[in-house]
């Protein structure tokens, strides 16, 4: 049986599960990130006043929207908590809107396709 450490992040991202959150978008819908040249599929940002293990505030995956985004309030459905890097990922939604793993899967490939990592909804 493999044991599986949560990471620091971990712990501050659960206590945002199935909560209402701000979200803001630093990489919006289209967007292309200059530093590895990725193509955003989604909009991406950051919950404010937090602070993640990597010194920076804890990240957000918006998705289930198909606009590019400044801000976003909706609901964490999800956690994608990366067992290969300490840099854990909330999914957010509109409210009253579901996703499943899969669709999170295919949305969020562009990027998580470099790590191993879980989802977490508990």
């Amino acid at each position: 049986m493999k044991i599986i450490k949560k990471s620091k992040s971990f712990s501050l991202a659960k206590n945002f599960l199935n909560k209402t959150v701000e979200v803001v978008i630093d990489k919006p819908l289209g967007c292309i990130y200059s530093k590895y040249k990725t193509y955003f599929e989604v909009n991406y940002g950051y919950i404010p006043n937090t602070l993640a293990p990597d010194g920076k505030e804890l990240d957000a995956y918006v998705l289930k929207v198909n606009k590019p985004l400044e801000k976003f309030i909706g609901k964490v459905v999800a956690i994608i908590h990366r067992l290969n890097d300490d840099d854990d990922k909330l999914i957010v939604v509109p409210n009253n809107e579901t996703i499943t793993d899969e669709e999170i899967e295919k949305l969020t490939f562009f990027q998580e396709q470099f790590f191993q990592h879980e989802i977490i909804r508990k």
